[in-house]
């Protein structure tokens, strides 16, 4: 859980590399990015080793730019890492610790680390963690091979401890707390942790103090509004006016088309296609105008306006960000319907809100991707509030 002294032990741990061992170690620190991983270790573990008789062994704190660290008076080192797979290059390790592995969505830090590790003797790789969520792809895939180890009763290899309240455990029992919190009665009390079951939502309360893994399904829109605008046989599909957006992942791995048109007074959208890479977009988009008529939108700064689609306009950024509120809000008021589809909803799990100045547009977590979300955004915006002329009697 949290604030349960993980700081403590990656510091403890550290420490006995630096102080007990025969010959000088090289500890290297990473977190969630190399400016997490800086104050971790200069304003939550220095001042505890500071507080220290250990303090004594240390020969300096290093706090300038790029080599922050501690040196011990023994050659021993504590250094931080930037979270990038190159950041290890050329360095040894004997004791590599990643921390706060929630916020992997690669394997880059233990690619870092490993790498550098191999030639020591005695070499050990720590990770360290609150559960994440369902999109916390390293963290879970290193919680399922710990507690397969534990299960299967392995003695060599991989040390797993887990300190979490079981799923079928009743949450809302203190007693049920004091059981499973290590820190409880400690440094935490029992009052704060009640106040944070008052204020938080579920699933973050069960994963921060409960150290269950949550669904990142608590979305930027309430699932229970999402369900009631999903709608299993509306579409935009034949209706004049239709618009078809055209968008694409930043890493142009995905893209995907959402339709969108008017009907019956209501905004409705539809995912038309969603496929890996970008060359196909050129000529379905072709035969989408062939059949159903109707216009081709992308976004301007998105990766889409640079596949070549023939005709297809541009939505200025400006635009696109006033779609995702709009988005939002229609939504929320039932004046966009979204014919159901999967995808979509994966997209949606996925969905951040991204600050663009004093407002947001829909952004990802780290590992998904909110192409057909995007998509939408824009499909229904220009759909309900841009009509081109040409394709409308008045």
């Amino acid at each position: 859980m949290r604030q349960q002294g993980k700081t403590t032990l990656f510091l403890v741990w550290s420490v006995e590399r630096c102080t007990l061992r025969s010959i000088p170690q090289r500890v290297a620190y990473t977190a969630q990015s190399g400016s997490d991983a800086r104050k971790k270790l200069l304003d939550d573990q220095v001042p505890i080793l500071q507080g220290s008789p250990l303090f004594q062994a240390v020969r300096r704190v290093s706090r300038a730019q790029g080599s922050e660290g501690v040196a011990w008076k023994n050659g021993s080192r504590i250094d931080v890492l930037a979270s990038s797979v190159s950041a290890g290059h050329g360095k040894i390790v004997d004791l590599g610790e990643i921390d706060e592995a929630f916020d992997e969505v690669d394997d880059r830090r233990e690619q870092s680390l490993l790498p550098a590790m191999i030639t020591r003797p005695d070499a050990q790789l720590l990770i360290g963690s609150t559960m994440g969520t369902d999109a916390a792809v390293y963290l879970n895939r290193k919680v399922m091979v710990g507690r397969s180890a534990a299960m299967e009763g392995r003695t060599s290899g991989i040390a797993y401890f887990e300190w979490s309240i079981p799923e079928d455990e009743d949450v809302d029992d203190p007693r049920v707390w004091w059981q499973h919190m290590p820190a409880l009665g400690f440094t935490i009390r029992e009052e704060e942790v009640a106040h944070a079951r008052q204020t938080m939502t579920d699933g973050e309360w069960r994963r921060a103090f409960g150290n269950q893994m949550s669904r990142s399904a608590e979305r930027v829109i309430p699932e229970v509004a999402w369900r009631a605008a999903c709608r299993p046989t509306v579409t935009p599909m034949g209706s004049p006016g239709v618009v078809f957006v055209v968008e694409v992942s930043p890493d142009r791995e995905w893209a995907g088309i959402v339709a969108s048109a008017v009907v019956d007074g209501v905004t409705v959208c539809e995912v038309v296609e969603y496929r890996t890479g970008t060359g196909w977009l050129a000529s379905r988009c072709d035969e989408l105008r062939s059949s159903h008529g109707g216009r081709v939108v992308v976004e301007a700064r998105s990766p889409a306006a640079a596949c070549g689609i023939v005709g297809a306009e541009e939505l200025p950024t400006a635009d696109a960000v006033k779609a995702s509120g709009a988005f939002y809000d229609g939504i929320a008021d039932g004046r966009v319907l979204v014919r159901s589809d999967p995808r979509l909803d994966r997209a949606l799990e996925v969905a951040v809100k991204q600050p663009v100045g004093e407002t947001w547009r829909f952004g990802r977590r780290p590992g998904g991707d909110v192409s057909l979300l995007v998509a939408a955004t824009l499909a229904t915006f220009v759909a309900s509030t841009m009509p081109a002329p040409e394709f409308f009697v008045y």
